[in-house]
């Protein structure tokens, strides 16, 4: 199956979002991906490199399928995957390889509700390397006990720390946007937060 539209390095954040948008309103009554995944695309892709449109930071929970959510296919989306959604050196060097060397112009950090991570960072107090991550969270969220909205507050750290971190240059340069978004688990909507 052909993807409604084809894929082209370097297209501008502007572009990008509203593929995410067209792309999420076409999972949302999806009953399959439409995303090409074809053995042809494998093909091409393994022949001719990746040619992402859009950087996406999510959590590793395994109900947010970014691919899934956004209707792409094999090549479309470099995606970085860890729990809660939170950022590091390892996720920023991925982000500046992605727009540096590939060409992708906006990065969406995605986090979603009723994520584990966030639960653990207000309800209990996890030892071993699962504090790394409710640490960083409990500093995104404060003192906020509602999950939703700690939700959103995290997802808006981590746009912040992407902000302060990134090479301005990169950003100024080429065009580079981050905005935030909430994955809402049972509808399957991206809701882009400002």
């Amino acid at each position: 199956m052909k993807h409604s539209f084809d894929i082209d390095q370097n297209i501008s954040a502007d572009e990008a979002m509203a593929r995410l948008v067209k792309g999420n309103e076409t999972y949302m009554n999806a009953l399959t991906n439409p995303g090409d995944i074809s053995p042809a695309k494998r093909a091409d892709t393994a022949k001719n490199g990746q040619k992402p449109y859009a950087i996406i930071l999510c959590c590793s929970d395994s109900r947010e399928i970014p691919e899934a959510i956004f209707s792409a296919g094999i090549g479309e989306l470099f995606v970085i995957r860890v729990a809660g959604n939170v950022v590091d050196s390892h996720q920023l060097g991925s982000i500046e390889y992605a727009a540096d060397h590939l060409g992708c112009k906006l990065i969406v950090v995605l986090g979603h509700d009723h994520c584990g991570a966030v639960e653990a960072a207000i309800h209990h107090d996890p030892d071993g390397h699962i504090k790394y991550l409710t640490d960083d969270i409990c500093e995104a969220i404060g003192e906020e006990k509602d999950e939703y909205k700690a939700s959103c507050l995290n997802v808006k750290h981590s746009v912040a720390v992407i902000e302060a971190n990134t090479d301005i240059r990169l950003m100024e340069e080429h065009g580079l946007i981050v905005k935030g978004a909430l994955y809402h688990l049972e509808d399957g909507h991206v809701q882009f937060l400002d």
